[in-house]
């Protein structure tokens, strides 16, 4: 017997169609990071010729602020507005930012390209994340999850290596920028031709929970909840070292007289394996304890950045990307897998938009402190730094976060 097209039934395989779609415009939205990812750091030199790490940096910290804070009301708005119309909403706002990049000759105008970038960031993949979670239901969200960091950042990586190539072939601008124009169309093509909103799938599942209240997510995600809080600080700290990487990895290359291709080259292996590899760390976090796997990501990923330093060699260089990749994509569908398990079907956009408001901040504060850091002590220290950091925070996960992640504690409001 055929299910009518008006009901509502949630499940993976049962929303296939719509939840590849997703798969399909998460990976356009990957790609409009992608071609910032290996050559934006030489764009600033070569085209405006800024030599300050922090006024190079300073795109990044444009675009990790505005990105948080788009998270953070995409939260707030999507049970009213709809999930589809802050996606539509998110490719509009993206469709200037690649002609602004090709064509200005105003370092003001390449920061404000960053913030509407950023701002459609923030709202084109926190609806694509929740869209997801709401077809999917209570199973397999983990594996939901690892599918759309999979096709967001191995398109990340795919993009950082092709805009690489472009550059070295053709000049830094305005091919590689141009190429986003045609991604963002695209993007907003088949959302508004193809996407439909999940809010139904949400009122579904919901009616299976008591009633809950929605006042105070915002700091039961950020301070009191132990389990929630624990996840917010790793996702600041991970997009803190994903900020310095973006930013100084180029400028390292390039201090060791390796070619832009090159540079485009080692600095998308990091997001390609992120990408692929949670194809299977996503399934893993429906299976094994997600404490254990967020402090084992965030472990990883440190310990590689402080060998980063002491790399000069290419083969070297490529294990440590690899090791990042794999560290990372050990932790992002993670993150998500254990909101969505923790938090009520109607808390649950506002607390990932919450956790993606503090995670994507991260980004700000790694190029501010990276930089700054950079400029005094120089690169290597400032990598060093990042490091620390990152294993500092593995231990907050292994000594603060509680062993078994249960739906109550948002409402019971377990404390410090």
């Amino acid at each position: 017997m055929k299910r009518s097209e008006s009901q509502v039934v949630l499940g993976l395989r049962e929303n296939w169609k719509q939840f590849s779609l997703l798969v399909v415009i998460n990976g356009f939205v990957g790609a409009m990071i992608g071609l910032e990812r290996s050559i934006f750091p030489q764009f600033a030199s070569e085209v405006f010729g800024l030599e300050s790490k922090v006024a190079i940096l300073s795109f990044i910290v444009a675009f990790g602020i505005s990105k948080a804070a788009a998270n953070y009301f995409s939260g707030k708005l999507a049970n009213n507005l709809g999930r589809k119309n802050l996606l539509i909403l998110g490719w509009i706002i993206a469709l200037p930012v690649p002609l602004i990049l090709a064509f200005t000759g105003s370092w003001n105008w390449v920061i404000a390209s960053n913030i509407l970038l950023g701002m459609s960031q923030g709202l084109t993949w926190s609806s694509t994340v929740v869209m997801k979670i709401d077809l999917v239901g209570e199973k397999d969200r983990g594996f939901a999850m690892g599918l759309n960091e999979f096709a967001g950042y191995f398109a990340v990586g795919v993009f950082a290596f092709l805009s690489g190539y472009l550059a070295q072939e053709f000049g830094i601008r305005p091919y590689p920028f141009l190429l986003g124009e045609i991604i963002a169309l695209l993007g907003l093509l088949l959302t508004f031709l193809f996407v439909k909103d999940t809010r139904k799938h949400v009122e579904m599942e919901a009616g299976k929970h008591s009633e809950t209240s929605m006042k105070g997510i915002f700091w039961e995600t950020t301070f009191r909840n132990k389990t929630l809080s624990s996840i917010t600080q790793a996702g600041l700290v991970n997009n803190l070292n994903d900020g310095m990487i973006w930013g100084l990895l180029p400028v390292l290359l390039v201090s060791l007289q390796f070619e832009l291709d090159q540079v485009g080259l080692i600095a998308a292996i990091y997001p390609t394996v992120w990408g692929i590899s949670q194809l299977f760390t996503g399934k893993m976090a429906d299976i094994f304890p997600k404490k254990a796997l967020l402090f084992w990501g965030m472990l990883i990923q440190g310990i590689a950045i402080l060998i980063l330093p002491l790399a000069a060699g290419y083969p070297l260089l490529i294990i440590i990307s690899v090791s990042l990749g794999i560290g990372t994509a050990i932790v992002y569908p993670t993150f998500l897998a254990a909101i969505a398990e923790a938090t009520h079907p109607r808390q649950r956009a506002e607390s990932i938009g919450t956790f993606r408001l503090w995670r994507d901040l991260g980004y700000a504060v790694g190029a501010v402190l990276s930089g700054i850091t950079a400029d005094i002590f120089g690169i290597k220290s400032a990598i060093i730094f990042i490091g620390l950091i990152t294993i500092a925070s593995s231990l907050v996960i292994q000594g603060r976060m509680p062993k078994r992640i249960k739906f109550q504690e948002v409402n019971e409001l377990e404390h410090t």
